[in-house]
């Protein structure tokens, strides 16, 4: 039965006071109602999705078809409710993903028993994700830990070109033969593979004070010269540097880096000043920002030319033309300085490291990095300075990597290089960012 609401008229003027507690008492339901459960989604891991990579050697994208994908992820921090960003963004057609599961990670394909979850989207335990859009999962009530792997798997019903993918993961990912084994605790056996595909983000809900570091770059970031699954990258260096200060809770670090990625030009994916607002102003909880980013740009120009055949003139290298001068990187990181600062984000400048001796050295590139570097430690443009080059120079040959810190090709740091990476950045500056905007 519907109430009936009849409105007598009132006999004499109501006061202020009383006429403010009338509507108070009116309102306040409807505010209470509306007022959203306290707590905020930040991003505890994350990776920047990107075409196949356009060199020599690299593969082409993999084409899966009523086949599943478990992949293996590793938040640095943790809550009790979590969802994922699941990406089209560079498809030519809508995905189809016809089951998504979360589990904790037992070893390789196997999951931990009991630990399984249905993802759903809107209730559905299917998708179809728009070209060009990411789609967030419903939020699913499970535990997760800081540094605890989780497999998330999803299963491709239709022919599907992994062309939205991150090809060097920090850990295997698992591909089944025919059928939805997305439920299973245990892939059978399964083909193994460098990359995450069409995945992005893994947020998880917290009512603490945590926020999130993106750390911004190439390879270097990215942690090419490390062995997958021991996450030796320097951002996760990092992140077990800062949970051992007590920050496991409260601090993020995602890594953001690509493999061949440049500031100014696109190639080894989107350039990092087109994939600024998808990577880094769009997670979700973001406090601060680290770039280490501008070799690439420098180097990839001076790539030495592939041999010619039968005395022909060498051709030039494919990035030839793309030549760069500090200033045109200066304006580059100055322009991802002020895109950050207008949605409060702190910008922490990274000294771009040696590489002499590397495929694309050439002492007009060396002049380039001294100038870059010398204005990031100098220029007062960031937030703070963290000097990766002084970390892992040689002193007495300040072009080189210091012996035992590289990988063996003179560009990528080894584990102990990473260290000292990691090592050279100031926990009290980058936790300091919290406290000055009110986390």
């Amino acid at each position: 039965m519907t109430a009936k609401i009849t409105l007598e008229p009132i006999a004499a003027p109501i006061g202020k006071t009383a006429a403010t507690v009338l509507l108070l008492a009116l309102v306040a339901p409807w505010v209470l109602a509306q007022r959203p459960q306290q707590g905020r989604w930040v991003s505890a891991w994350s990776t920047a999705t990107h075409t196949p990579l356009p060199f020599p050697g690299f593969p082409s994208a993999p084409v899966f078809e009523n086949q599943t994908i478990r992949m293996v992820v590793r938040p640095t921090i943790g809550g009790q409710r979590v969802r994922v960003r699941w990406s089209n963004d560079y498809g030519a057609a809508p995905l189809q993903i016809g089951a998504a599961h979360i589990a904790l990670t037992d070893r390789g394909s196997t999951i931990v028993a009991g630990s399984d979850h249905v993802i759903t989207f809107g209730g559905k335990t299917s998708v179809s994700i728009p070209i060009g859009a990411p789609v967030l999962s419903d939020p699913v009530d499970m535990n997760v830990l800081p540094f605890g792997e989780l497999s998330l798997s999803i299963y491709l019903p239709r022919s599907t070109r992994a062309i939205t993918a991150h090809y060097w993961a920090q850990h295997s990912s698992y591909v089944s033969g025919p059928g939805d084994c997305t439920g299973k605790q245990e892939i059978p056996d399964p083909s193994i593979k460098t990359s995450w595909y069409f995945v992005s983000d893994l947020e998880v809900w917290t009512t603490g004070r945590a926020g999130a570091v993106v750390t911004l770059g190439d390879s270097i970031t990215e942690g090419f010269g490390a062995r997958q699954g021991d996450y030796d990258d320097w951002p996760d260096q990092l992140a077990k540097r800062l949970a051992a200060h007590g920050a496991a809770q409260s601090i993020a670090v995602l890594n953001e880096g690509i493999g061949g990625n440049r500031i100014l030009h696109d190639g080894a994916g989107i350039s990092a000043l087109a994939r600024l607002d998808r990577d880094v102003l769009a997670q979700p909880g973001v406090i601060s920002l680290i770039l280490e980013e501008g070799l690439n740009d420098i180097g990839l120009p001076h790539l030495k030319p592939e041999a010619a055949k039968d005395d022909a003139s060498p051709h030039p290298g494919p990035f030839a033309a793309e030549s760069v001068t500090a200033d045109d990187l200066i304006a580059g990181m100055r322009q991802i300085i002020d895109r950050a600062h207008e949605h409060h984000i702190r910008v922490f400048g990274a000294t771009l490291t040696p590489y002499e001796g590397s495929v694309y050295f050439s002492e007009d590139g060396e002049t380039v990095r001294q100038a870059v570097n010398l204005w990031i430690r100098t220029s007062g443009a960031f937030d703070g300075v963290f000097d990766f080059d002084a970390a892992v120079r040689d002193r007495n040959h300040p072009a080189q990597f210091r012996e035992g810190y590289l990988s063996g090709d003179h560009l990528h740091p080894n584990a102990i290089g990473y260290k000292a990476i990691a090592d050279a950045i100031d926990l009290t500056v980058l936790q300091s960012s919290r406290s000055q905007q009110g986390f």
